[in-house]
């Protein structure tokens, strides 16, 4: 591996080969976690996978993962979510990707997020511009949108009751009812439609760094801002707002 980003891409690869046979497969293995979160086999077996090659090929990185645990530091840490929507991965539903992130010095410098299912990749290196592929075709680069009115805006998050119990349901409610329209697509897949530019703000309750870490560098490389619900530009503070830039302010008002 001559690049982090090559290296990104080889680990999307190894995880996309074992999530999509898992996939729907019939003896898929469920068990339920202390936090009564899921976790299937196939988590497992990405998490294993893809630290056993950044042993190989990054041996002196600390890795940090859903499943196997792991602490950053101020070095180096890929922070790792091997199946982020794992509900819709144990139900058939394809939206779930794996999400990669390379912490450097507390901040994200590289995000991957692979969707097989999907049929889409998404990858951002800081300096160096959000891109996506979607099948097989050549790599583009993505930009958030250009509204900048909230009323015209598209919003989405991932489930209502999460504001009940870790934020608020009213305050997410005034902010649904500031902008056009808002929808759940929920997990990564939000985030990645903020930059690809189809929606305009995505917002969560509560989030884990492996959840948010690659989507902060890759909402950023495309020209759109990344928050906690505070307005701090952090992976790690617990919740996340993404937005085009444009109406980050004015949504935060209405969340706090």
């Amino acid at each position: 591996m001559t690049t982090d980003l090559e290296l990104a891409q080889r680990l999307a690869d190894v995880a996309d080969r074992i999530t999509t046979a898992r996939f729907r497969a019939r003896d898929l293995h469920v068990d339920r976690k202390p936090d009564r979160t899921p976790v299937t086999d196939a988590d497992l077996a990405v998490e294993d996978a893809v630290r056993a090659e950044l042993a190989e090929h990054r041996p002196d990185d600390v890795v940090a993962g859903e499943e196997r645990g792991g602490e950053v530091g101020t070095g180096r840490a890929w922070v790792l979510d091997p199946i982020d929507g794992t509900k819709n991965f144990l139900r058939g539903v394809p939206a779930w990707a794996t999400l990669l992130a390379l912490v450097d010095g507390g901040r994200p410098v590289l995000g991957m997020i692979s969707a097989p299912a999907l049929g889409k990749r998404w990858w951002a290196g800081a300096g160096a511009g959000a891109w996506c592929r979607t099948g097989a075709g050549e790599p583009e680069r993505i930009s958030v949108s250009g509204v900048r009115d909230l009323g015209d805006a598209y919003l989405s998050t991932t489930h209502l009751g999460s504001w009940v119990e870790h934020h608020s349901r009213e305050s997410y409610l005034r902010l649904v009812d500031a902008c056009w329209e808002n929808r759940a697509f929920g997990d990564f897949w939000q985030h990645c439609l903020v930059a690809e530019g189809a929606i305009d703000l995505a917002a969560e309750a509560v989030v884990n760094p492996w959840d948010v870490a690659a989507v902060q560098v890759i909402v950023e490389e495309a020209g759109g801002t990344f928050t906690d619900l505070t307005g701090a530009p952090r992976y790690d503070g617990g919740s996340a707002l993404t937005s085009n830039g444009h109406l980050h302010a004015e949504a935060l008002h209405h969340l706090t």
